[in-house]
């Protein structure tokens, strides 16, 4: 095994060629694996007044926007200050710094910037690997040196939260737990960050849909199902196979066409605000998001 050293004998150029081999879906994902974030690819070279960022994209179900700028060498004050203005520029709430090494003093800028920015706002500091073992196909690595500091954020701004999404975020905070020692769902599925909102987004590998489990704490209910976000033709085409989905996840399954996105969603009658019905509709919410994850690989 032997580690590729000199980047640029790859990757001879940043824009044309390191950019672009990133912005390849398997390569998102593997990013999106390392710094636990389902990236949606919006643009590439992205426009920034007169200047561009290399990658613009959203996050999978929030919708959060998302930057990242590469540089195949050391970190620099340059691209530093080129990354705040690029975040302010396209409103990023996600801001990704992809760098063959990182000099202390930008990991402390970073970690500064994680410590004194709100809970919406993260900076990650990422450097890439890259690996070769004899003649095989190149393996990138990629680690992260700097992150959000998500714990002291929540407990930061848990202050000023509603006791309701207090509540949300004990609940999604509790799936979290459930879920991560559950070898069924780790297999189906990735853990999201959770959140004081009452949606909880999981990804089934294609921006076309995905899965949303949700909790409704006024109507006393819970649900989970396929969201649509800007498809017509797709939730056409899958409202199609409505006897398929009825036939494996129920009865009561509603189709339900709104403005620009689309809904397939089963309810389930469920009192979060007890807490002792959070294994249950845990549960049963993992059970439902596997029966429309299944559904749909059975109609494509």
């Amino acid at each position: 095994m032997k580690r590729i050293t000199d980047l640029r004998t790859v990757w001879p150029h940043e824009a044309n060629d390191f950019t672009k081999w990133l912005a390849e879906d398997a390569n998102l994902e593997e990013l999106g694996n390392a710094v636990d974030i389902d990236i949606d690819l919006e643009e590439r070279e992205s426009s920034v007044g007169n200047f561009s960022v290399d990658l613009f994209a959203t996050e999978t179900g929030s919708g959060r926007k998302i930057i990242i700028e590469n540089q195949l060498e050391d970190t620099n004050h340059d691209h530093l200050g080129k990354l705040i203005t690029y975040a302010s520029g396209k409103g990023a709430e996600v801001i990704i710094w992809i760098v063959k090494r990182a000099r202390d003093e930008h990991r402390q800028a970073i970690e500064w910037l994680n410590q004194h920015t709100d809970s919406n706002i993260g900076f990650f500091l990422v450097e890439i690997e890259l690996w070769q073992i004899n003649d095989s196909l190149l393996a990138p690595k990629f680690n992260v040196v700097e992150k959000p500091n998500d714990w002291a954020k929540a407990m930061k701004s848990i202050e000023g939260m509603s006791e309701t999404d207090r509540l949300k975020l004990e609940f999604w905070q509790a799936f979290n737990d459930q879920m991560g020692s559950n070898p069924a769902f780790q297999k189906e599925f990735n853990l999201r960050k959770p959140q004081p909102q009452h949606w909880y987004d999981l990804s089934l590998g294609t921006s076309a849909y995905y899965v949303s489990i949700n909790i409704n704490t006024q109507k006393k209910k819970i649900d989970a199902g396929l969201y649509i976000p800007n498809d017509k033709e797709v939730f056409h085409k899958l409202q199609q196979h409505k006897d398929t989905f009825e036939q494996t996840i129920g009865k009561d399954i509603v189709f339900h066409d709104a403005g620009k996105s689309s809904r397939i969603l089963l309810y389930h009658s469920i009192n979060i605000k007890d807490r002792a019905k959070w294994s249950e509709a845990a549960n049963w919410l993992f059970e439902t998001a596997l029966k429309f994850k299944r559904t749909v690989k059975e109609i494509d």
